[in-house]
């Protein structure tokens, strides 16, 4: 059983994202003693750019054409992000709230790794399908509340995420949230911990 941890908060051992994060892999870890764990620190990953020529590849790609030697070796570093996110069997993805979406380095990731032939394919009338699978656990936290009104029309997270993941096959995607980071320290507390010793072992049970 392997699980892709994406990490998408640069403050490492500070990011209340991850103390909750890696309370959702603990847990994971005694339900599933094999658990194989890859993480990727997206904000310091070399995760290659989805530009220049790597564009004309992509179309090659997508039209059924044959790759010139120089294609192959500059789309093999995007292959091989792609690969790895394909081998997974469960995902885990801790991202915070910036700006009522998602962190850049996730986005970057995502834009690098969703690719026609791989994680979706086109049938012959234009109807995309997904390549994907596996569960996926997004643990989300945010400044404020935006779990309900007035705040969650706002809320450009977690539609985007499960839209995006979604539209690549992946359906079973739950969330752990924690609101209220930045109001109090005691309101932080309270909602790291419902989100560890209630959210968690609920999401997991379902895993």
């Amino acid at each position: 059983m392997e699980l892709l941890h994406l990490v998408a908060t640069p403050r490492s051992d500070g990011s209340n994202t991850l103390r909750i994060s890696n309370a959702v892999i603990d847990c994971l870890k005694e339900k599933y003693p094999d658990l194989k764990v890859t993480t990727i620190d997206l904000f310091h990953a070399d995760v290659p750019a989805m530009a220049g020529n790597k564009i004309d590849t992509k179309y090659m790609i997508m039209q059924g054409g044959e790759l010139k030697p120089s294609m192959i070796s500059t789309w093999s570093d995007i292959e091989s992000y792609i690969l790895g996110f394909m081998r997974a069997d469960m995902y885990l993805i801790s991202a915070p709230m910036w700006n009522l979406s998602i962190p850049y380095a996730l986005k970057y990731y995502i834009d690098t790794i969703v690719q026609p032939g791989y994680l979706f394919k086109y049938l012959p009338d234009g109807t995309p399908v997904g390549l994907a699978s596996g569960k996926m656990i997004v643990v989300k936290t945010s400044g404020g509340n935006y779990a309900e009104p007035p705040l969650k029309f706002i809320d450009f997270h977690e539609p985007y995420l499960r839209g995006i993941f979604g539209f690549c096959g992946i359906t079973d995607i739950q969330f752990i949230s924690a609101y209220l980071m930045d109001i109090t320290p005691e309101l932080r507390e309270i909602n790291i911990n419902n989100a560890i010793e209630q959210q968690i072992p609920s999401v997991v049970a379902n895993i």
